[in-house]
């Protein structure tokens, strides 16, 4: 979630004024703590979060590679009350898909959250690729095969209509929210069985949802197991630490990507720090590096929603500014690569060893003009280290800018909320980082 729209966390707000102006006395070129920048080539239309722009709100893209014409390979995206959106690698718009209405008037719309793809995926209808969803607002999944060679657009909805909530047991508790948030995707070598991983919004949980073929070449879902991260942590000094929230919120997990090759589910909760644990949700999880926050003390107050930060008492990490958000996998041969997450409060991403994760670096997405300008509050992040046509020969780096600029007025002597999502061209980033 982005600090800006909800209660800031304890953590944020204690660091908040050092990360400022640890930015102004930046030099001119670099990053925070000197991390190297890359500008992004292209960036999406605006979308806006208001009642002209449909409630669009830029979340999470998958990048989907046409083996055929890898040149006309898509982005799809993730606009909240606005749906599904997908692009071409020029950013351009080239289909929209809207949430579901509510089921009635007082009842919550659909919201799609996270999105994920599958290739090859076993349907009634025969094998297809197909991007599926979270749609938070429905506490559901939502399936679309993707056919780049359909009429009307690429995507089309394939989830079996009896598909059941992912959480709740009934309409009002869908109502309170506390519905399908993160998504990752994950097929097991061993068995050839395709789950998505979900987290739960306001919860520590995840669920492992088989997905399976229904009549008629829909897709629906199982649910296998869950597992519960979490609420709390055992400080150094003997205490017990949990991050400070609205009342009856639980520090939540968004980001999630697997590792295919191992099997291995790497979950990012938000205030906390990057999770690693088997894929299957069975075994132990650990603890791959903390935020900066980890440990802060805070207090919530009722009259400003906000928290009232504590003295650090220093047992945090060194890379990561709660949220941590987007996680995306760079894959390389031989089982190499890096893990890349998206330091929200501080408009970096830090950059990890695929195979032993110890951090390798980072970087920011700056500005390339007045008008394709840096990436911040980064929310989703998807990585394809595979070549794209002539655009995009090395890969391609996909980021939601959680503040687009310039800004356009409200009316009401502000400007518009407005987000989207940045091109990046990977082999930039890979020289720039070093990797």
């Amino acid at each position: 979630m982005r600090t800006h729209r909800a209660p800031r966390r304890a953590a944020a707000l204690a660091l908040g004024t050092a990360l400022v102006s640890l930015l102004a006395t930046s030099p001119a070129g670099a990053g925070t703590a000197g991390l190297p920048v890359v500008k992004p080539t292209s960036e999406t239309a605006a979308l806006y979060d208001d009642e002209a722009g449909g409630n669009s709100d830029a979340d999470d893209p998958a990048i989907w590679r046409n083996a055929a014409d890898p040149g006309r390979s898509l982005v799809v995206a993730t606009a909240k009350e606005g749906g599904l959106k997908v692009y071409d690698l020029n950013a351009r718009l080239v289909q929209e898909l809207a949430a579901p209405e509510p089921p009635a008037e007082d009842d919550a719309p659909g919201r799609f959250n996270n999105v994920d793809l599958v290739s090859g995926l076993r349907t009634s209808a025969g094998r297809a690729d197909v991007a599926v969803v979270s749609d938070r607002g429905n506490d559901r999944l939502r399936v679309y095969r993707i056919d780049p060679s359909r009429r009307g657009g690429p995507l089309t909805d394939i989830t079996d209509p009896a598909a059941a909530p992912v959480f709740s047991s009934g309409q009002s508790e869908i109502n309170d929210q506390r519905t399908a948030y993160g998504l990752a995707t994950w097929t097991n070598k061993a068995t050839g069985r395709t789950y998505a991983l979900v987290s739960q919004r306001e919860r520590t949980r995840l669920a492992l949802l088989e997905l399976v073929p229904a009549a008629g070449g829909k897709v629906g879902y199982r649910k296998v197991r869950t597992l519960d991260l979490p609420a709390s942590s055992q400080l150094p000094d003997g205490t017990s630490w949990s991050p400070c929230a609205e009342p009856g919120e639980l520090p939540q997990v968004e980001g999630m990507v697997v590792d295919p090759a191992t099997g291995t589910l790497y979950a990012g909760q938000e205030d906390i720090g990057i999770w690693r644990l088997r894929a299957d949700l069975t075994g132990r999880p650990v603890l791959v590096d903390r935020t900066r926050e980890f440990g802060v003390p805070g207090v919530y107050d009722e009259a400003t929603e906000e928290c009232v930060a504590g003295a650090d008492p220093g047992y945090g990490g060194e890379r990561l500014s709660a949220d941590v958000e987007g996680l995306t996998l760079l894959q390389e041969r031989g089982g190499e690569g890096y893990l890349l997450a998206s330091s929200q409060g501080d408009n970096t991403f830090a950059v990890y060893d695929r195979e032993g994760n110890a951090y390798e670096g980072g970087f920011r997405v700056g500005a390339a003009s007045a008008t394709l300008d840096s990436v911040e509050e980064c929310d989703g992040a998807a990585v394809l280290n595979a070549p794209l046509g002539k655009r995009y020969p090395r890969g391609l780096l996909v980021v939601q800018d959680g503040d687009e600029t310039p800004g356009v007025p409200d009316g009401e002597g502000g400007t518009r909320t407005a987000t989207g999502f940045k091109f990046v061209d990977l082999g930039a980033v890979v020289d720039a980082a070093g990797l």
